[in-house]
């Protein structure tokens, strides 16, 4: 069963006919944002004035695996039956043109993205069912080491880099699996002191989502890594960021 949260829902553009809106994020190559990450931030507005009419949560499960993957998609068919969504109903008088902003995943704010579309409603036609579908590219990327801000000496090395990387769901990457982290090129790009020095290859791990590489030594200094994802197939991208320090 979905359950809607409606963080703020505007009454009614005006005394008119209640339509129903139906939102979904979709994570790129992947399923939909739901409770399981925190859900995606739905705002809509009017587009001429800029005006929140609704805003709230998408809340419910990724979805259906096998339908939204695996089986081929036919037209007019539903994929989202039992997917989280956004749902709300405005009181429309006539026609108005809509933005629908999507930021998501609301869990893990440093790998949010905005994605938006636009579309009219008309009095008494309700977008529903599948609603509106909006694509949210990227993959969220942790690095778990080297902590940030950390201190370390020279002789500590070599020093573990180490990512947890999943699709904008939520889904996990394994080695052969559907999202097969196998497939993915995941590296650190390492500077110091604000130079480049050298860019890391980081190896998917029996562990899901975890991906692991070495630096092998460092010379005293500030280090900043940044730890990117990038699919060749579907192009997809995510990004963390962290410092540390050698002394």
């Amino acid at each position: 069963m979905i359950c809607l949260l409606l963080v703020v829902a505007v009454p009614a553009l005006a005394d008119g006919t209640p339509t129903k809106i139906v939102v979904h994020a979709r994570a790129k190559d992947a399923k939909f944002i739901g409770t399981s990450m925190g859900g995606a931030l739905v705002r809509i507005r009017d587009a001429d004035s800029g005006r929140i009419l609704a805003e709230g949560l998408t809340r419910g499960s990724t979805g259906n695996t096998e339908k939204i993957m695996q089986q081929p998609h036919m037209r007019y068919g539903s994929i989202s039956e039992g997917a989280a969504e956004f749902s709300t109903t405005l009181n429309i008088s006539e026609p108005v043109f809509l933005t629908v902003e999507v930021l998501a995943p609301h869990s893990k704010r440093q790998a949010q993205v905005l994605a938006q579309t636009q579309t009219w409603l008309v009095p008494g036609k309700p977008i529903d069912g599948d609603g509106l579908i909006v694509e949210i590219p990227g993959m969220v990327v942790d690095v778990l080491a080297p902590q940030t801000h950390s201190v370390a000496a020279t002789g500590d090395s070599p020093f573990e880099i180490r990512a947890n990387v999943v699709m904008m769901c939520g889904c996990p990457l394994t080695a052969g699996g559907l999202w097969d982290g196998d497939k993915l090129e995941v590296a650190a790009i390492i500077k110091k002191d604000g130079r480049p020095l050298k860019t890391v290859p980081l190896k998917m791990q029996e562990q899901a989502n975890t991906f692991v590489g070495t630096l092998p030594s460092a010379a005293p200094g500030v280090y900043q890594l940044l730890v990117y994802a990038y699919d060749p197939r579907s192009k997809n991208t995510g990004v963390d960021q962290t410092t540390f320090i050698v002394r």
